[in-house]
């Protein structure tokens, strides 16, 4: 059975997120864009637990739900926040449960240290990442924490505002417990691949999404193929790092990512690693500190260089969004515009998904039910040829075609 998973978005109830992010909205655009198994996101929420508690239904697969054709996984982010080494840090962490019993424990021991109604993503103090895994994997040993955004400037485990130089100093002598870490839109698995402390880690890929659109959710995934699907087949995979039940992660190009260089974003200036080391990563405008991005932040802490694979790494496809695609080769570069939505939904209508243009759709059939335009866009995309101009500092890349070469 071939699913695609998005297993870490956001309820309404998150910080700045839709209010169409409700079951309803995401059921509807899982299928829009080809994604079969979502994470529920933010379960420690009391309001939207109380909604999955309504709504969802036990799934064939043991420890997954099923609502309005969609199946669901019960999961959760939270964002510690404390003190260690002299810095404070701030990790963020992933959270999936196999059934609402081990939830509502875990949901009586949070409130220690945070107001879980204050945020979908609540901020949990006076308890490090160490204690976290302990205190949760105590509830039951099916629940699976790991990392969130690994690579996030301000809230990640390997953060260069927050974080630490490797999994050890996170989480101590419960770092046995993490099997799996999220690599984040701003790194992609050839630059993870450059930490040998990584080789055992399964790496995931998810739209951390904050609207149902297909530009936003299902951005990046995981494909599985599995015998049945179940919770502890998923992770399963995912610990063993089974190529044969993991297919392939879906990504978007890390320079795609709104963190991959360093930068800042007032003055708009944007350095690649070497020469924001030169300038002692200050600002050459205003002098003040950069956002240290995530391709720099790799080259410090990377053991190996660039084109290193580690054996029994799992594949990848690198994939934009087609709403982003379209956009980009009709230079209509505003999101919601009537022009680049009636392309999208004229092609996914065609095809049955999103993933279904991008990945599969002959360039001959996209061309007659868009343009040959977009067709060349997205089969520039599947070449490699769709380059960006790097992200930085919060800020999203921005793409262009390299030339064909000549043979």
């Amino acid at each position: 059975m071939k699913v695609v998973a998005d297993l870490q978005l956001h309820s309404k109830y998150a910080l700045a997120t839709s209010k169409d992010m409700d079951l309803e909205h995401l059921a509807a655009g899982a299928r829009r864009k080809g994604v079969g198994l979502l994470g529920t996101g933010d379960f420690t929420h009391p309001e939207w637990l109380a909604e999955l508690k309504s709504k969802l239904e036990p799934a064939d697969g043991e420890g997954l739900f099923t609502y309005l054709g969609a199946t669901w996984m019960l999961a959760g982010e939270v964002s510690t926040v404390y003190q260690q080494g002299g810095k404070t840090r701030k990790v963020h962490h992933l959270i999936y449960s196999p059934d609402f019993e081990s939830v509502d424990q875990v949901n009586a021991i949070l409130p220690n240290h945070g107001n879980l109604a204050s945020d979908g993503r609540p901020v949990l103090t006076g308890i490090d990442s160490a204690e976290l895994v302990e205190r949760l994997t105590g509830v039951s040993s099916e629940i699976v924490v790991m990392p969130a955004h690994a690579w996030t400037p301000w809230f990640s485990v390997f953060g260069s505002r927050s974080g630490f130089d490797s999994l050890k100093d996170c989480y101590d002598d419960q770092t046995g417990k993490i099997f799996a870490i999220e690599t984040g839109l701003s790194s992609d698995p050839p630059m993870n691949w450059r930490l040998s402390q990584l080789d055992g880690v399964c790496l995931m890929s998810n739209s951390d999404a904050h609207s149902p659109h297909p530009w936003r959710l299902g951005r990046e995934a995981n494909v599985f193929d599995l015998e049945r699907l179940d919770y502890r087949e998923i992770f399963g995979a995912v610990r063993l790092r089974d190529a044969t039940r993991l297919r392939y992660t879906i990504e978007v190009d890390p320079a795609y990512g709104k963190y991959h260089f360093t930068g800042h974003k007032k003055c708009g200036v944007s350095l690649a690693p070497g020469e924001a080391l030169s300038r002692g990563n200050r600002c050459p405008t205003c002098g003040r500190k950069l956002t240290v991005g995530v391709l720099q932040r790799v080259e410090e802490l990377a053991d190996r260089p660039e084109g290193a694979r580690p054996a029994g790494a799992i594949p990848y496809r690198s994939l934009l969004p087609l709403y982003e695609v379209i956009s980009f080769v009709t230079g209509v570069n505003r999101l919601y515009a009537k022009k680049v939505l009636e392309l999208q939904d004229r092609l996914i209508d065609a095809f049955g998904s999103e993933l279904s243009v991008l990945l599969d759709a002959p360039e001959e059939e996209i061309a007659r039910h868009s343009s040959q335009g977009v067709a060349d866009g997205v089969t520039a995309m599947r070449e490699g040829r769709l380059a960006f101009k790097p992200g930085y500092d919060g800020v999203y890349g921005v793409p262009y075609i390299l030339e064909q070469s000549t043979p």
